[in-house]
């Protein structure tokens, strides 16, 4: 929503409810041909020697002090409990995206373990309990409106990482890339990537009874805050009444603390004016607190994939949302095989329905989203060469369909795996998620 648009009120100017609904909708979706690709990676950041053993704030302070010094392409950011995030520039192709982000992680990697430090992919920390790293405005305000919903938001906040992929919204025409069937398309898709991908199924040291405990914890948040409108064939209408309707999480304030009002809709505040009347400046904060599993933000964020484990693992969602989303052929197929999910969804949004809850409870388990997996892994592993996709990122797009889809599994699987040889004393020394042994 940082974009700008001829006509547009100044950004401390009050808006109209009118003026509210023009600029969502001239902004949210930019359409066009789909050429550009970015990533989203959000890690744990963990003791090498021992991933139990919490790190101090003082530590990561200082180890974050250090990468600010070190030239990126990506943008760093801290999030709220110290998981680290980098995003890529908007990048012209699949392998220019994975490029960039797999030599900015190689700088970030040689920094962290210099201080005895290690990224770990898990979309929920198994471990540690939420415990704030960042003492700002925003995150207070934050933490006091998602409190009103339970301990969900604080476990959002400050536990979790994922993979997010963002991708051009689309042409305007109608047709396999077009921006309405690519919004359809990735809320219906979404639930077969949050059971594809699901890597979280643990909680303090304790399985949760999900894969994608994440996602759970997404959905606890609550419809206002982390639902998708109702799907239907004018996505823009549809996304402007949703800012419009979901309730303003927080009223900035220069000079003091941040009142976090109860129940205000942003349609109730422009009719309102109270506390004070809205700003763009507002609204544009607004969307920014709105969590979506498919976000619109002139382009598309898929917000659903749970972090991925090893260092490379996060470009396998990345290559098969690219295949899938900008091939015409892979996007058909994929459009084809989810159909039939809709009717699962009972015409409610994601991911508060029935689809969505058992992607993330049961994963793979689910014969049919086993099978719709495996269709739409076989049609990313066509086009990924069309694409002009590397032989490395292929044969892992490969490894991952043999060694998780193809068996019905996910990457959760594994660490529940790995919890209850630890539980049998199989495994003695401390480790990493994943296997990866940190007595060294």
């Amino acid at each position: 929503m940082s974009d700008s648009a001829g006509g547009c009120p100044e950004p401390r100017s009050a808006v109209t409810e009118a003026e509210v609904e023009a600029l969502v909708r001239g902004i949210c979706f930019k359409t066009g041909p789909p050429r550009l690709l970015g990533v989203e990676v959000e890690w744990l950041v963990h003791e090498l020697r021992d991933p139990r053993l919490p790190v101090s704030p003082e530590r990561l302070e200082a180890a974050y002090a250090a990468l600010r010094t070190v030239p990126l392409r990506s943008a760093l950011t801290v999030e709220p409990g110290g998981q680290l995030e980098l995003s890529s520039p908007p990048a012209a192709s699949l392998m220019e995206c994975v490029g960039t982000v797999s030599a900015d992680l190689d700088a970030v990697r040689a920094v962290l373990r210099e201080d005895g430090l290690v990224l770990v992919g898990l979309g929920h920390d198994p471990w540690h309990t939420p415990r704030r790293f960042l003492r700002e405005p925003r995150y207070d305000a934050m933490e006091a409106c998602l409190d009103r919903t339970g301990p969900a938001g604080r476990a959002m906040m400050c536990t979790s990482a994922s993979v997010q992929v963002c991708m051009d919204a689309g042409y305007e025409e109608p047709g396999p890339l077009g921006h309405v069937r690519r919004w359809w398309l990735a809320h219906q898709l979404g639930a077969v990537l949050v059971a594809v991908f699901a890597n979280s199924p643990i909680a303090g040291d304790r399985p949760t009874g999900w894969l994608s405990t994440r996602q759970l914890r997404w959905a606890q948040i609550g419809t206002g805050r982390a639902g998708a409108p109702v799907l239907d064939a004018d996505p823009r209408g549809t996304w402007a009444r949703h800012v419009l309707d979901s309730p303003v999480m927080c009223v900035r304030d220069d000079g003091g603390p941040w009142d976090v009002p109860r129940g205000l809709t942003f349609r109730e505040w422009t009719r309102s004016g109270t506390p004070r009347p809205p700003t763009r400046d507002d609204l544009d904060y607004h969307a920014t607190t709105l969590f979506p599993p498919v976000r619109p933000r002139g382009h598309l964020e898929l917000r659903m994939i749970d972090a991925q484990p090893g260092d490379d693992g996060w470009i396998v969602p990345l290559a098969v949302v690219a295949a899938l989303f900008d091939d015409p052929e892979a996007t058909e197929t994929a459009y084809r095989a989810v159909k039939p999910l809709a009717e699962r969804t009972h015409g409610m949004p994601a991911p508060h329905n029935p689809l969505w809850r058992d992607a993330a409870r049961v994963g793979l388990a689910d014969p049919e989203l086993r099978e719709v997996a495996a269709t739409c892994f076989a049609a990313a592993l066509r086009a990924l060469p069309r694409l002009g996709a590397g032989t490395e990122v292929v044969d892992a797009v490969r490894t991952y369909r043999d060694r998780y889809v193809a068996r019905g599994r996910c990457p959760a699987d594994d660490l529940l795996d790995e919890l209850c040889a630890t539980a049998r004393g199989a495994h003695p020394r401390p480790t990493h998620p994943h296997g990866k042994d940190t007595s060294s």
